[in-house]
C-alpha cells in the first residue's frame, strides 16, 4: 500500500477517536447568578445650623485723617526734625519744622510798645472825660468841652483795642514760626529742606495718623442684602448695627489677621462697577506687640453679614440642575429633591428649605443618574 494512503488513514483514524472520547467526555456548564452593578456614590450627612453670612471683598489700607503740613507765616527754614522725612514717626505737638522768627520777634516788640502807647493814651482821656464831666456838673465847663472829652476817650479806647488786636496777631505769627504736629502719626512724604525760603500756604509735607486706618471696601448689589443693614441705609452706620471685619494679609509664608468693623456706607454707586463702598475702620495699638498695619496695604477682607437659622451648608458639587440634590434614601436609592437656596457662594452653597437633618445627599459629580437607582453609599 502507499505509504501517503496508509498515513492519511491514519491520521483520519485518531483524529475520529479523540472527537469520540471529547464527546464521550464533555463537561457540563453551571449557570452563574446575574449580579447587578450598584455604583458607589460619596454622601454627607447633612445637619442644620445658624450661621453668619460672609462677603469677601479687597482693599487699601489708607489713613484716616492725612493732613498737608503747610506754614501760616513766611520766611527761611531754619531747623527741621529728625522725623521729617518719608516714613518719620512723630507724637502730638512735637515740633517739626522752625521757620526763622527775627522778624516777628521784631514784630512783637512793635507791638507792645504800641499798646503801651495806647494803654497810656486811653488813661489820660479817660481821666480827663472825668474831670471834664466833673466840671460840667457845676456847670464849670460847657457842652461843647464835654463832648470833645468824650470823642477823645473814645478815640483812644479804639486806639488801644486795635494795638491789643495787633499784638495778639503778632504773637500768633511768632508762635506760628513754629510747626507742631497735630497728632501722633507718620510722615508721608516732605518737600522741604533747612534753608528753604517757604513762603504762607506752601505744602511742605504730608502727614497722617496712626490711631486709626480705614479701607474702602467695594460690595455689590446682590452682596448688600447679606449685611443686615436696612436698604437706606447711607453714611454712619449705627454703633450696634456694624458688621465685623477680618482684614487678612500674607506676609511671605506668614498670615496676619486684624480685627475691624464697618463704620459706614457711601453715598453712591460708582457708576463703572455698578458697586457701592463700604469703609472699615480699624484702631491700631501702639503697644508695639500689635501687627503693623501699614499705609498702602493690600488687603483681603471677610465681613460678617446677618445670621441665618437652620440652614445645611452643602458642598457646590452637590448642585443639580433647577436647584435640586440627590438624596440617598434608607432603601439605598437616589431620588431626586427641590430646595431653596438662601446663597450660592465660591465652594459651597447654603440651603434653607427641601431637606432635613440627619439626610444623605449625593456629592459625587455623576453624569447619568436615574430617579429611585440603587446606589452604595459612602458616608464622607
Amino acid at each position: 500500500m502507499n505509504k501517503k494512503v496508509l498515513y492519511t488513514i491514519m491520521v483520519l483514524i485518531v483524529g475520529f477517536s479523540i472527537a469520540v472520547l471529547i464527546s464521550v467526555n464533555k463537561q457540563e456548564i453551571t449557570a452563574e447568578p446575574y449580579q447587578q452593578l450598584v455604583p458607589s456614590v460619596r454622601v454627607t450627612r447633612v445637619q442644620a445650623a445658624a450661621e453668619h453670612l460672609i462677603i469677601h471683598s479687597q482693599g487699601t489700607v489708607q489713613p484716616r485723617n492725612q493732613s498737608e503740613l503747610i506754614p501760616e507765616v513766611t520766611g527761611r527754614v531754619t531747623w527741621m526734625s529728625a522725623a521729617m522725612v518719608n516714613g518719620g514717626s512723630f507724637q502730638k505737638n512735637e515740633i517739626l519744622v522752625r521757620i526763622d522768627e527775627a522778624d516777628y520777634l521784631t514784630l512783637l516788640q512793635r507791638s507792645e510798645a504800641v499798646m503801651k502807647r495806647s494803654e497810656v493814651e486811653y488813661e489820660l482821656s479817660k481821666n480827663e472825660l472825668e474831670r471834664v464831666l466833673s466840671l460840667h456838673k457845676r456847670q464849670l465847663a460847657s457842652q461843647q468841652q464835654l463832648d470833645d472829652a468824650r470823642r477823645a476817650a473814645q478815640v483812644d479806647e479804639a486806639s488801644l483795642s486795635e494795638a491789643r488786636a495787633g499784638l495778639e496777631q503778632a504773637e500768633r505769627d511768632l508762635s506760628r514760626t513754629k510747626l507742631h504736629a497735630p497728632f501722633d502719626g507718620l510722615v508721608r512724604n516732605e518737600r522741604v529742606n533747612v534753608g528753604q525760603f517757604v513762603t504762607r500756604g506752601e505744602s511742605i509735607g504730608t502727614i497722617y495718623a496712626t490711631d486709626y486706618v480705614e479701607v474702602r471696601l467695594p460690595i455689590s448689589v446682590d452682596q448688600l442684602g447679606f449685611l443686615g443693614l436696612p436698604v437706606s441705609t447711607r453714611g454712619q452706620i449705627p454703633p450696634k448695627q456694624r458688621p465685623p471685619v477680618t482684614l487678612i494679609a500674607d506676609f511671605g509664608d506668614t498670615r496676619t489677621l486684624w480685627e475691624g468693623e464697618m463704620v459706614r456706607l457711601e453715598a453712591e454707586f460708582d457708576e463703572r462697577s455698578r458697586m457701592v463702598y463700604g469703609v472699615v475702620r480699624l484702631h491700631l495699638d501702639n503697644d508695639g506687640e500689635s501687627p503693623l498695619l501699614p499705609v498702602g496695604l493690600f488687603v483681603q477682607a471677610e465681613i460678617r453679614g446677618r445670621r441665618v437659622d437652620q440652614v445645611i451648608r452643602l458642598p457646590r458639587s452637590a448642585m443639580r440642575d433647577d436647584n435640586q440634590v440627590l438624596v440617598v434614601d434608607s432603601d439605598d436609592r437616589l431620588h431626586f429633591r427641590q430646595v431653596s437656596l438662601v446663597r450660592q457662594e465660591h465652594d459651597d452653597i447654603l440651603v434653607s428649605k427641601g431637606l432635613k437633618g440627619g439626610e444623605l445627599v449625593s456629592i459625587s459629580p455623576m453624569q447619568t443618574v436615574v430617579d429611585g437607582m440603587l446606589v452604595k453609599p459612602v458616608i464622607e
